[in-house]
């Protein structure tokens, strides 16, 4: 059962929030390898969030995101446009939540 929308837009930004973090991590240690998995495992645990918090469609709709091809051969930018493929649907997600709950759902 869907939670109501506040702690859904609470749980979105807790996921904004470590993919950010993880973000950084990777961006300190200078290891995209590493990065990359964690941020696999993190997108794993989120479609179950969003499919459980928010709904099965969007669930899916975010599991179904795949980052597209890159050409820089420079890793980090690589992988800072890995991490921008997933923050930016979560972001519009929050958005419409947000904005879904103050038009007095």
């Amino acid at each position: 059962m869907p939670l109501d929308n506040s702690k859904q837009v609470a749980a979105i930004r807790q996921q904004i929030a470590e993919l950010d973090a993880l973000a950084q991590q990777t961006c300190q240690d200078l290891n995209t390898v590493s990065g990359t998995e964690r941020i696999a495992k993190w997108k794993s645990r989120t479609v179950t969030l969003i499919t459980t918090a928010v709904s099965r469609e969007d669930g899916e709709r975010f599991a179904q995101i795949q980052p597209g091809p890159s050409f820089t051969n420079d890793l980090l930018e690589e992988f800072s446009d890995l991490v921008e493929c997933y923050r930016t649907p979560l972001v519009r997600l929050a958005d419409t939540l947000s904005r879904f709950s103050s038009s007095g759902s």
